[in-house]
């Protein structure tokens, strides 16, 4: 969608107040829909596809048995409260409503502009929680960050504004129009057509005053008096000069509707004619695959809640299990129930026969076992997580069943490679021969600090939740190298992104000893002082195999030490599966002998000790 598109179904928002906020579901990782309620018993359903669309429908999707954990949030503070304004800025793809609730007020954004975001704000414009986590050079999307796209301008500058616009630019009037004023070529080319100026001339030799004329007759009639079409492979608030229309619809909402469904259209099936077995078993794949990836995205959130509430959640198992020494798990709830602290407030339900309580953290309900810490916590929520995945990527196979093409064959032997100390965590020897270490969890971080990083080393880390503690041995030039090691075996790498941001710090910077009222949990450090940044390092790994044998880390690091190379990026495919690919398609370059000598050593467990955390996907791969 366009800004002019969206200007229109603002418009028809505005028309439709007063509204209030009734259910918010989350039908995928994209798509949301807002019941909005209005009066005489009205309702209107607006769907959200961040990155790509918002407009009403005239009924709402199946909603979905169990809602996400940011469906719930948008639900707590939302649900009940007045839609106050419904503002665009200017002819960007962003759209905010202002709601009013109780004694405050949100501000609720949608970004339609690249991948796209759903962003929760308070009255003062601070986030609350964004569906998804971003750090731009220019401007943070993170809870507790400013949303600094708060101004909103009108759709078009003044005459004065807009004549310097023209007099200042150095292309054709189309393109001052389509890019300048985020017009779109369709609407810069009917401006155009409206002014009765031809589209190629230079936009500074151009009289302002027919031009701007057009363009405020275009705004008025989209805002004011759409006529709403279909035609020229798109949904439009008014006929273009030259369309040929398809269709006219009551309203710009049911041509977006048409235009952007929301499911594809099955073609219709003759009654007499029955699914084949093969038909039959691929949808029932694809039913389990979306099952399991509905419950795999559960578990991720969950762990994501825990981490992000670190210090509630650690609270509440330390005094519940210290209650439990002294109280049967009977009292222990009737203490909570009467209780009125803000902790006990979250604990909604108690399970005395497993020893865990279900703690509400950002609206989604969490079950914590008390005699277990936060980490066992986490780490059974992972193996909920991992079980889906690995059932999906079997489902996946099932699916694929698709013969690979035949690859070049390259001939490598290989010894096995005697075992190091540093085996046993990330590893890799950059270009110019320095040691490169990782920790592979929280344990084996505290190890490398305490145990392994000396004087002369560099402390390593990406800026994000989630990562590995990385010590360089010594002095190396690669820190190309190093950065992208420490941004790609991170959190970054899990949550999908294609960048992060990389700092390195000498050791006695370091420090396990916190502030008052500060708490460091296991496998975290706090690094004091100045930082080296490495800003926006590209994420990427590779996975090799050559005369020492298996070889992993940035691709970079990894082509001088291997004659046959996989290239990854952050994708679908969890670890164990993107394992087994990697092996399979080095096998395949090496050839019939050359993969017969080198099956000692290469092998799926060698492969998976360099295969990033989270999904992956292979992006290349390179002989010689």
């Amino acid at each position: 969608m366009s800004g002019v598109d969206l200007l229109a179904v603002v418009a028809g928002l505005r028309r439709a107040m007063p509204l209030w906020i009734g259910k918010v579901y989350q039908y995928d990782q994209k798509l949301l829909g807002i019941r909005l309620n209005g009066q005489e018993h009205a309702r209107h359903h607006l769907l959200v596809e961040s990155g790509r669309r918002l407009h009403s429908v005239r009924a709402a999707p199946e909603p979905p048995k169990l809602p996400s954990s940011f469906a719930m949030l948008l639900r707590k503070h939302l649900e009940g409260g007045r839609v106050l304004a419904v503002e665009q800025h200017g002819l960007e793809r962003i759209v905010s409503l202002e709601i009013g609730r109780k004694e405050t007020s949100y501000h609720l954004v949608f970004e339609l502009f690249d991948e796209g975001n759903v962003v929760l704000c308070d009255t003062d414009w601070t986030i609350i929680k964004p569906l998804w986590h971003h750090r731009f050079r220019d401007r943070e999307v993170v809870p507790g960050a400013e949303y600094t796209l708060k101004d909103r301008p009108g759709p078009i500058p003044g005459p004065g504004a807009f004549a310097a616009l023209l007099a200042e630019a150095d292309r054709d009037l189309v393109r001052t129009l389509a890019t300048g004023l985020r017009l779109g070529g369709p609407f810069a080319e009917e401006v155009c057509v409206r002014a009765g100026v031809d589209r190629a001339a230079p936009a500074k030799a151009v009289d302002p005053a027919p031009v701007y004329a057009a363009l405020e007759s275009l705004i008025s009639e989209v805002v004011d008096s759409p006529r709403p079409v279909l035609g020229g492979k798109g949904a439009w608030p008014v006929p273009l000069a030259g369309m040929t229309v398809e269709a006219k619809c009551p309203s710009f909402d049911e041509c977006l509707e048409a235009l952007y469904p929301l499911a594809p259209t099955a073609p219709v099936v003759a009654r007499q004619e029955a699914l084949s077995r093969e038909e039959r078993i691929r949808r029932q794949q694809v039913a389990a695959v979306a099952g399991f990836e509905t419950r795999i995205a559960r578990y991720e959130r969950l762990t994501e809640l825990v981490y992000e509430q670190y210090t509630l959640a650690a609270e509440v198992i330390a005094t519940l299990s210290a209650a439990a020494e002294t109280r049967s798990w009977q009292e222990i709830a009737r203490v909570l129930k009467g209780a009125d602290n803000p902790v006990a407030n979250r604990i909604v339900k108690v399970d005395p026969a497993t020893a865990s309580v279900e703690v509400d953290l950002g609206g989604e309900r969490v079950t914590l076992y008390v005699h277990e810490t936060v980490e066992q916590n986490v780490d059974r929520l992972y193996t909920q997580a991992r079980k889906f995945k690995k059932k999906r990527a079997g489902a996946l196979a099932a699916m694929a069943a698709v013969t690979p093409k035949a690859a070049p064959k390259t001939a490598v032997s290989a010894k096995r490679a005697k075992p190091r100390w540093y085996h046993r965590f990330r590893w890799f020897e950059t270009s110019d021969g320095a040691l490169v270490l990782g920790g592979r969890d929280a344990g084996q971080n505290e190890e490398l600090v305490k145990r392994y990083m000396e004087g002369n080393d560099t402390f390593v880390h990406a800026d994000v939740h989630g990562a590995s503690v990385v010590i360089v041995k010594g002095p190396t030039e690669r820190w190309d190298e190093v950065a992208q090691f420490a941004a790609s075996y991170s959190g970054a790498w899990r949550a999908g992104h294609l960048e992060a941001d990389v700092y390195a710090a000498r050791p006695d910077q370091v420090s396990k000893t916190p502030e008052a009222g500060e708490y460091v949990g296991r496998g975290s450090f706090i690094v004091r002082g100045e930082r080296t940044w490495f800003r926006s390092v590209p994420l990427g790994a590779a996975i090799g195999f050559g005369p020492t044998g298996v070889v992993g880390g940035p691709p970079s690091a990894v082509a001088a030490k291997s004659e046959v190379r996989v290239l990854l990026r952050p994708g679908p495919f969890e670890p164990n599966d993107t394992a087994r690919q990697v092996l399979r398609a080095l096998r395949e370059h090496l050839g019939g002998d050359g993969g017969r000598s080198a099956k000692a050593v290469l092998n799926t467990e060698a492969v998976a000790r360099f295969v990033p955390p989270g999904g992956s996907e292979i992006a290349g791969v390179h002989a010689g």
